[in-house]
């Protein structure tokens, strides 16, 4: 979009109202919080121009959504199964499929160069910030029925996700230690792509190498690589909750 050359002249801060009318459903009243939700951090470095706190706000708004939601429509299910329900659907990965489905990555401002965002979820992360702009915005009451419309109903599907297991690496774990086999979790490598951090997780079973995965935080490279060596080893993914 040629606009966001000049992002913020009049013309320009016009036709971005009307593409995130476009995108989002939502006729902004103070386009500075779309702005600043829709652009990353690798072309605004600071935070008051990038979106990682408005990324906070919305993590905070669409949790409390989700859980409203889900404390009604299973009002005879426990903490447990609410928890897990309500990790499922704002997961980062799901998150980010769902930003690319209402297609948010052609309104959000990032480096296009930069190879190391490929594969992250950025887009996923600015959904966040864009619930936390709608809810300064719009207010809370607004928001709920916003994501709710938008999002939960049409696009978490969230019968289908009763029947995920999302504990892939616990699950791993267990099959594992069932079969006395030895696995390990190993990281390999650490180093910076792109100005960030990436770690490099390594899973090993009986000392042959399984499966291998990078992400921006042990925690996610151990769990993408959890995933890889499930899929390889054929592990029963699904489960179901009574």
């Amino acid at each position: 979009m040629h606009f966001f050359k000049n992002l913020f002249t009049a013309t320009d801060a016009n036709s971005f109202k009307k593409e995130i009318k476009k995108v989002l459903g939502v006729n902004p009243s103070n386009i500075n919080l779309y702005i600043t939700a829709l652009s990353h951090r690798s072309v605004k470095d600071t935070p008051e121009t990038n979106n990682e706190r408005l990324e906070y706000l919305g993590d905070a708004v669409l949790s409390s959504v989700v859980a409203d939601y889900l404390f009604k429509r299973y009002p005879s299910k426990g903490e447990g199964f609410l928890t897990e329900m309500r990790s499922k659907m704002v997961n980062r990965q799901q998150l980010n499929d769902i930003a690319l489905k209402i297609g948010l990555k052609k309104i959000t401002l990032y480096n296009k160069i930069d190879n190391s965002l490929k594969n992250s979820h950025i887009f996923g992360n600015t959904l966040e910030a864009v619930v936390g702009a709608i809810y300064l915005d719009k207010g809370y009451i607004k928001t709920h029925k916003w994501i709710l419309k938008h999002l939960v109903i049409p696009l978490m599907f969230v019968d289908s996700l009763e029947s995920i297991d999302i504990n892939l690496k616990n699950k791993l774990i267990g099959w594992a230690s069932k079969h006395n086999k030895v696995l390990s979790f190993d990281l390999i490598e650490e180093k910076f792509e792109g100005g960030r951090r990436i770690f490099i997780i390594r899973t090993m079973l009986d000392g042959e190498i399984i499966s291998e995965a990078k992400g921006f935080n042990k925690k996610d490279a151990s769990l993408i690589a959890a995933q890889l060596a499930v899929e390889k080893l054929g592990i029963q993914t699904t489960d179901t909750h009574k």
